[in-house]
């Protein structure tokens, strides 16, 4: 009997083991499917978490607080049309969570496309550095300035 036991525990480890691994390469290799998009640089993955954009704001829809900012709107739509109900990966740079829980990351589509980085370039957003995620900061000061110059999107009054 207690052999069995031993064989018991010894297999319900290395399930838990396998199963921890697969979640550990899963969220690394960040395949995940859309379930929503909750404004132009939020969504919310079809696991349940909450996806932040890393280094762009958009504009934000009204709150309790604030009034709905101008082009909050075409950025949600904008973002829905490129990722929602869809395959993306995340990318993840210094700090993965900010402080409401939220992973914070780099969103590919599935032919390649950041979508923070495309945002920016369409004018649907600003570019905002919260250190230490600075990784593309650069990239995304340059785009953010040929989309004023451009007089695109947020930049075409």
């Amino acid at each position: 009997m207690k052999k069995v036991q031993k064989n018991s525990l010894a297999t319900l480890l290395a399930v838990f083991i396998i199963f921890t691994m697969y979640n550990f390469f899963q969220q690394e290799s960040g395949q995940y499917v859309v379930k929503t998009v909750i404004d132009g640089d939020t969504i919310e993955l079809s696991n349940g978490e909450k996806v932040r954009y890393i280094g762009v704001d958009t504009p934000e829809f009204e709150s309790s607080q604030k009034k709905a900012e101008k082009f909050a709107e075409e950025a949600y739509q904008a973002n829905r049309k490129m990722v929602e109900n869809r395959k993306v990966k995340l990318e993840f740079d210094v700090e993965q969570r900010d402080q409401y829980g939220r992973l914070l990351a780099y969103v590919y589509t599935e032919d390649g496309i950041m979508v923070n980085e495309w945002l920016i370039a369409n004018g649907y957003g600003k570019t905002v550095v919260f250190p230490p995620n600075v990784r593309h900061v650069d990239r995304f000061k340059q785009l953010e300035k040929e989309a004023q110059k451009q007089k695109i999107g947020l930049w075409s009054e």
